[in-house]
């Protein structure tokens, strides 16, 4: 059988390929096939939760497929949101359901939870405000007919380029987001829009005036690319979380030392302190594997177990690439020790033999075996 190691590299030095093979299972095909064509007709909360499948799917996406049998709790953190701090998703430790919750808004969003995209819904809202502040009538024909060519044009639009060609739709975008057209020339909000949110010190969000953020915030072309006019978390980005679940299942059916590393790798870039990862017993289980720890750790003083990880680990390095693949080169080399998937003596090959197809050298093993004892 293949080490934890080799199992790990072999699933993410291609990930795109890992996840097509997932999409070709023919389960995996037929169930995205039926969320797709189902989920956009959800329209409240009990449509959501009282279809079995659709709702199914949704939690295993996130994650939380052992909670689908607990739909009033799912329905109570659905009916609260996430936009008060103190509802009842965001006061979870488990961040997976404030995840969820967010995807499926219907709390925010009501009937249009399942096919709300800021291009499209919020900029008609922003648009019908703006003319009536300007004394037009928003159910005027005009604005009907203005809204009528945006709705049925900006889905086609796939980048800043395209948006920035069609007059009428581009006006339509600037009137809902409050632009002056003597000020915000075409060049001024292209550099808007390439620049998008993401970055703090974007030019977006260097403007004093909210709304440019807002601006590439709906036209999002930097973080989304070509699906930033059609988007909607509740949609494509739950099939891409629900592959991607499935992936680590997968693994973990032959290895569970693959699951816990994949899901860390995923996990990894946005965390910003050691409580987050004790508050998700994987991603603890997986820090105390790569330090050599043993689970009675995890019984001990919470704010001592983070002053140790401080002590041992940097927790920016889980945002650098190169920094997290040398920590879970670390974690899986150390999960194979304590759960070796072949034979003895070739756990032993495993411990002092030289991987170079890998990369791992006989000295981090040693290292890390040192560690240990």
């Amino acid at each position: 059988m293949i080490n934890t190691y080799t199992s790990y590299q072999l699933i993410t030095r291609d990930i795109d390929k890992s996840l097509t093979r997932i999409q070709t299972q023919p389960v995996v095909g037929r169930e995205t096939k039926y969320f797709l064509e189902n989920i956009t007709k959800v329209t409240s909360i009990d449509d959501f939760v009282n279809n079995d499948r659709l709702f199914k799917y949704a939690m295993k996406a996130f994650g939380l497929e052992d909670m689908s049998y607990a739909k009033a709790f799912m329905k109570k953190a659905l009916k609260e949101g996430v936009t008060d701090p103190d509802s009842f998703a965001n006061k979870l430790s488990d961040k997976r359901y404030a995840e969820f919750v967010s995807a499926f808004n219907f709390a925010e969003y009501g009937s249009e939870a399942t096919v709300y995209n800021k291009a499209q819904q919020l900029a008609v809202s922003n648009f019908k405000l703006q003319a009536q502040m300007k004394g037009v009538d928003p159910d005027s024909q005009q604005v009907k007919d203005a809204t009528d060519y945006y709705l049925a044009n900006i889905v086609n639009v796939k980048s800043i380029d395209d948006l920035m060609a069609d007059d009428k739709l581009f006006a339509y975008a600037a009137t809902a987001f409050g632009m002056d057209a003597d000020v915000d020339t075409k060049d001024f909000l292209r550099k808007i829009l390439e620049g998008g949110v993401r970055d703090p010190d974007s030019l977006a969000n260097k403007q004093s005036d909210s709304k440019y953020a807002a601006f590439a915030s709906a036209y999002n072309f930097e973080a989304y690319g070509e699906d930033a006019t059609t988007r909607n978390p509740a949609q494509i980005p739950t099939t891409e979380k629900y592959y991607r679940q499935t992936l680590e299942e997968d693994a973990g059916q032959q290895n569970e030392g693959v699951r816990l590393a994949l899901y860390f790798q995923r996990k990894a870039p946005g965390l910003t302190t050691f409580y987050q990862i004790l508050a998700d017993k994987a991603l603890a289980e997986v820090v105390r594997t790569a330090l050599g720890l043993p689970d009675s750790f995890a019984q001990a003083d919470i704010d001592k177990q983070v002053q140790y990880f401080q002590q041992k680990l940097k927790i920016e390095d889980f945002s650098d690439p190169k920094a997290l693949e040398k920590f879970l080169t670390r974690f899986t080399t150390m999960w194979e020790i304590d759960n070796p998937s072949s034979p003895a003596l070739t756990s032993l090959s495993v411990l002092f033999s030289q991987p170079t197809s890998y990369g791992v050298s006989t000295d981090l093993m040693m290292a890390i075996q040192k560690m240990r004892s």
